[in-house]
């Protein structure tokens, strides 16, 4: 099929679901898919985002204004995936833990408001990576109408661009919590200081941008990954100087340039084995 038939497979498919909720993080693929289910099924289409230590004030902030922006209904509902010691051991699984909290929180406001579905921003692209959250949105009847459609993230960005969406371009960003080498506890502790981190590099003009924070005997450590083509910049003396300085100012130890750039998944290394999921039955989806 081509572009266009696909977004049409898109918005055909969200008009036979009569309604939906959509989980809204303010992504490049939420961000899609919660505008055309309101151009396409209006006040029935419902975007909630979940809030956590683990997402950005910033992002927050960007997801409410991109959504008001966008007359987009929204909803911001508070999760507890740090309730969890299952979430907090930082299993290579963490992120089944963190959707399956989000989509308990979000199955008894579709129930409630006679929302037929509950959909998620998982697309074509996805397919074969290490995705432990679509493990709890299996559990829970979350459907993936992006991927189902066979949109990949480059048509997910053109047809953004299309759209008028400001995210059409935005880099990629996980969770907060992703910056913690897998096996080593998740603190809300950790993850502030790695937003005011990251903040910081932002605010010298890097897109991409990641802190990885490993725990040492001497104290933690901060591991700076910028995009390739950014490294020069940052590796300058002024401007590496004045980043060690913030970072230690902020409790780092110690702080180092990874010279391989960002790159998806360098905190995972060898992976413990997974906690196992859970067994009591989740909700059944409305």
């Amino acid at each position: 099929m081509t572009l266009d038939e696909r977004y049409t497979a898109l918005r055909e498919t969200i008009r036979e679901y009569g309604s939906c909720v959509i989980a809204y993080s303010g992504g490049v693929d939420s961000v899609f898919l919660a505008r055309v289910a309101h151009e396409v099924l209006g006040d029935r289409a419902l975007a909630v985002i979940a809030d956590s230590p683990s997402l950005p004030r910033r992002e927050l902030e960007d997801a409410v204004a991109i959504a008001s922006d966008h007359g987009i209904p929204l909803r911001i509902v508070r999760t507890t995936e740090f309730d969890d010691p299952a979430y907090l051991a930082n299993p290579s699984n963490r992120c089944y833990f963190c959707k399956h909290a989000l989509f308990t929180g979000l199955t008894p406001i579709a129930r409630a408001e006679g929302f037929a579905v509950i959909v998620y921003g998982e697309n074509a692209s996805d397919v074969g990576d290490h995705r432990p959250g679509a493990a709890a949105a299996a559990e829970f009847a979350v459907r993936a109408p992006l991927k189902d459609c066979g949109l990949t993230k480059d048509d997910i960005r053109r047809l953004s661009a299309r759209l008028g969406l400001p995210t059409a371009d935005k880099p990629q960003l996980a969770c907060l919590s992703s910056r913690i080498p897998t096996g080593e506890a998740v603190t809300p502790d950790k993850l502030r200081q790695i937003e005011a981190a990251e903040n910081q590099l932002r605010d010298l003009g890097f897109r991409e941008v990641r802190v990885r924070h490993h725990e040492l005997r001497s104290g933690a450590l901060a591991r700076i990954e910028v995009g390739s083509e950014e490294l020069p910049r940052l590796l300058e003396p002024a401007t590496a100087t004045r980043v060690a300085d913030h970072l230690r100012s902020l409790g780092y130890a110690q702080v180092t340039v990874d010279l391989l750039g960002y790159r998806r998944g360098s905190t995972n290394g060898v992976a413990p084995t997974p906690i196992a999921f859970r067994t009591a039955p989740a909700p059944a989806a409305p």
